[in-house]
């Protein structure tokens, strides 16, 4: 079995390449001037198309192409701004600056332009579905992607931040759409980087938020075990670190304690912060996370689970992590799941749902495993399993 330590240049979903870097106004790409510029667009008196690039979503899944061949890789689906309104012809979804959320720009030293890229939600039309499926593109599930994706390709490692970064910022638009001071309807504003309340009276501002999440791998210093847990939705043998939502008023230091003493009766004494993810792969109602990693020392041992939290939580070894961080299975995982992004936007499974995909892992290889590399939980237990640490604590 390989158990070796896989390290990324940036963790899942960071790293966007063209994530805005709060431009100057003056900028000609900044989201102000993108934003006349599409207006412009949208009323016909000019014709910069080529400038933009829209990448359209339906339920929350990016549209994407596979490029084929023995090694199928997944690539995001943009669209030419006249592709697009081309697609949109005769469908449900009326183009309007309102719909078009600005999500960045790149420059391209090499052919001395720079382009500026959009985001938008088409779920009200079923028809784009086949339109877009006859160009072999198809809407699949951000997380089918990210375990699709070769973490080696900082190419595509650069794709999936930036659907993630769309996903995020298009449902909290679908989910924010009342003021909460005083009811009226929320409109976008600033290219879709926040919302405004219609009300004279009121005109609250709203602006996209992260909730923090803290992850942490508990360890018993003293007998080299870490703790892990199961939950009931989890796949069989999959264990990994306990996590839980940060309260008001409460430190992330305060939170980890608190998290792991409800879910497992142990508790925790030191806390050392790892690193960071953002996640936007969860519900809905809530468009993106922020994964806040820890490592966490336990000052108890007898675990006590709280079976409405977890299924199940136990002590393991050092040797027996290990051996559960076998590469094999996620490269497994990462071709099987590259594959049926491939069939789907083919055809060959029209209709499928991979909805479970993000389940391909199974764990032959070894009694037990823990998520693939795309999860901050993988890096939290491959760390400590390999002692890459810099204050060797652990």
């Amino acid at each position: 079995m390989s158990t070796m330590s896989i390290n990324l240049k940036s963790p899942v979903f960071a790293g966007n390449p063209i994530r805005s870097k709060t431009p100057k106004p003056s900028d000609p790409f900044s989201p102000s001037s993108a934003f006349q510029t599409l207006k412009l667009l949208l009323s016909g008196q000019t014709h910069a198309q080529d400038q933009f690039q829209v990448l359209p979503f339906r339920k929350g899944r990016p549209l994407a192409g596979s490029t084929g061949g023995l090694t199928k890789k997944w690539h995001l689906g943009w669209l030419s701004f006249g592709d697009f309104k081309g697609v949109l012809e005769g469908s449900e979804v009326k183009l309007s600056d309102d719909l078009l959320v600005y999500l960045g720009y790149k420059v391209k030293e090499q052919e001395e332009t720079s382009v500026v890229y959009w985001a938008i939600d088409v779920s009200e039309d079923a028809s784009l579905v086949d339109k877009l499926g006859s160009k072999e593109f198809c809407f699949v599930e951000l997380r089918t992607l990210m375990v699709a994706t070769d973490w080696a390709d900082d190419a595509a490692m650069g794709e999936l931040a930036i659907a993630g970064h769309a996903r995020a910022l298009l449902e909290w638009h679908n989910t924010s759409r009342f003021c909460g001071s005083c009811g009226e309807m929320l409109i976008p504003a600033e290219a879709g980087r926040r919302k405004q309340c219609i009300k004279d009276s009121c005109k609250k501002r709203l602006y996209p938020r992260v909730d923090p999440v803290v992850i942490m791998l508990v360890i018993d210093k003293n007998n080299d075990r870490a703790l892990l847990g199961k939950q009931s939705r989890f796949v069989p043998r999959m264990w990994s670190c306990l996590a839980g939502f940060l309260e008001p008023g409460e430190s992330l230091e305060e939170a980890v304690r608190r998290e792991t003493f409800e879910e497992t009766g142990i508790k925790v004494g030191e806390v050392v912060y790892h690193s960071s993810q953002p996640w936007p792969v969860g519900p809905s109602s809530m468009p993106c996370q922020l994964m806040i990693g820890f490592f966490a020392y336990a000052t108890s041992l007898d675990i006590n689970v709280d079976k409405s939290e977890l299924e199940d939580a136990k002590w393991h070894s050092r040797e027996d992590v290990k051996n559960a961080l076998t590469f094999a299975e996620y490269e497994k995982a990462q071709k099987t799941s590259a594959d049926k992004v491939d069939q789907m936007c083919k055809g060959v499974k029209k209709g499928q749902s991979l909805a479970s995909d993000f389940n391909v892992e199974s764990g032959e290889l070894a009694p037990m495993f823990v998520p693939g590399p795309f999860a901050i939980a993988h890096h939290l237990i491959a760390s400590w399993v390999h002692q890459v640490s810099s204050n060797s604590r652990l």
